[in-house]
């Protein structure tokens, strides 16, 4: 079971995990919503994955800004990554 933890609270489990360039990606149902907020303020690109959604990671009076990203809709190529998320910017996975 893969968990994502954010200051000692886990944000995220599942043992359903897709493995892309390192990153864990968690079905996004995995996700406890407590803990996650929309950031509309950064869209990114990649070239082979597509545009790039960002959800804050809070937990109590800690924020990581952007640290989760998914690909709403991704390109073909990446198909697989569609209603999944990876972590980083503090967020810790643990195998």
């Amino acid at each position: 079971m893969a968990k994502a933890v954010f200051h000692g609270q886990v944000v995220a489990e599942s043992d359903d995990i897709v493995e892309v360039e390192s990153n864990a990606y968690f079905p996004i149902d995995a996700l406890d919503k407590n803990f996650f907020k929309e950031n509309t303020d950064v869209k990114t690109h990649c070239p082979w994955k597509g545009d790039a959604s960002y959800f804050d990671v809070v937990v109590g009076d800690q924020t990581a800004d952007y640290a989760a990203w998914y690909y709403p809709e991704p390109k073909e190529a990446a198909a697989e990554l569609k209603n999944r998320v990876a972590f980083w910017r503090g967020v810790k996975v643990e195998k």
